[in-house]
């Protein structure tokens, strides 16, 4: 019994048989990609008849669309006066809470200091 010999030996796993019975490998790429769909094209969206491509990371109206540019760029400025008349209304409203508190905090205070004076005056007589 060999103190630090080699006593583990695996057997040797057999070859294995053909890696694929389908003769896929056989065809060539353009074949592949015709036959399988490997050939991807811009996603392209069909919403309320009108068909849009997805180009270079941006949306595109398709011809044929029943979207002027002149239309889109008035939504665009009506969008751009929305969204400025939205962050002013936020900035209002956050304004009126920092004044709702101050004037709460203030209402506390003042409360306190009457209902000290009164037990005050209760003390005294």
């Amino acid at each position: 019994m060999p103190l630090f010999g080699n006593t583990f030996s695996p057997k040797k796993t057999p070859p294995r048989k053909s890696a694929s019975l389908s003769n896929l490998h056989t065809l060539d790429r353009s074949t592949r990609e015709v036959d399988l769909g490997l050939e991807y094209g811009a996603p392209v969206l069909n919403i309320g008849g009108q068909s849009l491509k997805f180009e270079e990371g941006q949306w595109i109206t398709e011809s044929g669309g029943n979207v002027s540019s002149k239309e889109v760029q008035k939504l665009k400025k009506r969008n751009l006066q929305l969204e400025e008349e939205n962050n002013l209304l936020k900035l209002k409203i956050e304004l009126l809470l920092d004044m709702l508190t101050e004037t709460t905090a203030e209402s506390h205070l003042i409360q306190k200091e009457l209902e000290d004076t009164k037990n005050h005056y209760k003390r005294k007589k």
